[in-house]
């Protein structure tokens, strides 16, 4: 109980108190008596406590969707149509986008799914946005992703670097050597500050849309975070016009 009090203002909880025992508006009750009758009625009542901290929590939802739905539209060209991210489908009808990091595990998770969903649907658009939070391999591999001779390679490289369990400097040379690019001359190439900008660029934005963690996928309106599969069909199926998938074990 004292967890969920600190959860609500004391002004909100005097309100439903003196509403349910009936007390006049202008009534001034002495402190102490006025405390022992909150105290006495939640006692008596303490499902009170759980429907005002559930339409708190509920009020709170509804406020953050609001408020992500908003960001999302203000940034929708950045978000959709930044020239510089690459773009698996260019022409599709459906845009996904997705904040990502090579080194994060459930960023690992949903890849397949991803690149599924490319491969088997040419009509949706799949950005994505390199948003390193893992360290220097990460901001490495991201700024080595986003040099033209790997941006040519867009999924190939995408997918052989989520296959890495715990990707490294070696590991990120070798999967790009076995796709044709010298190692050496894309690591030259990311040191590029226009490259350095757009990493910074893309963090900038996932702070305006109140992003803190990866993967995240934005899909219209609707924004999805972590690797939630299901929510991700839901939502491409929703912007395609269609009725939501079968639920997948995957």
């Amino acid at each position: 109980m004292t967890f969920l009090l600190r959860g609500l203002r004391a002004r909100t909880l005097a309100v439903l108190v003196l509403s349910a025992a009936g007390l006049a508006g202008c009534q001034r009750a002495d402190d102490a008596a006025f405390g022992q009758r909150v105290h006495a009625y939640l006692m008596a009542h303490p499902e009170v406590i759980r429907e005002a901290a559930e339409k708190l929590n509920h009020n709170e939802k509804l406020a953050a969707e609001k408020a992500s739905t908003d960001a999302i539209a203000k940034f929708r060209g950045q978000l959709e149509h930044d020239p510089r991210d690459f773009v698996a489908n260019p022409n599709g009808k459906v845009t996904v986008v997705e904040f990502f990091d090579y080194r994060c595990g459930y960023c690992k998770l949903a890849a397949p799914e991803v690149v599924k969903l490319i491969d088997q649907n040419p009509d949706i658009r799949f950005v994505f946005k390199e948003f390193p939070i893992f360290g220097e391999v990460s901001d490495t591999a991201a700024k080595v992703a986003l040099t033209r001779e790997a941006k040519a390679k867009g999924v190939q490289l995408y997918q052989a670097l989520m296959s890495e369990k715990a990707l490294d400097d070696a590991a990120l040379d070798r999967h790009l050597t076995e796709l044709g690019i010298d190692p050496a001359a894309a690591r030259k190439d990311a040191e590029h500050p226009l490259i350095e900008r757009q990493i910074l660029d893309s963090h900038a934005l996932a702070e305006n849309l109140k992003i803190e963690g990866t993967p995240a996928f934005i899909i219209g309106d609707t924004m999805i975070p972590g690797a939630d599969l299901p929510a991700l069909r839901a939502a491409i199926a929703a912007a395609k016009g269609g009725p939501a998938p079968a639920k997948s074990t995957s």
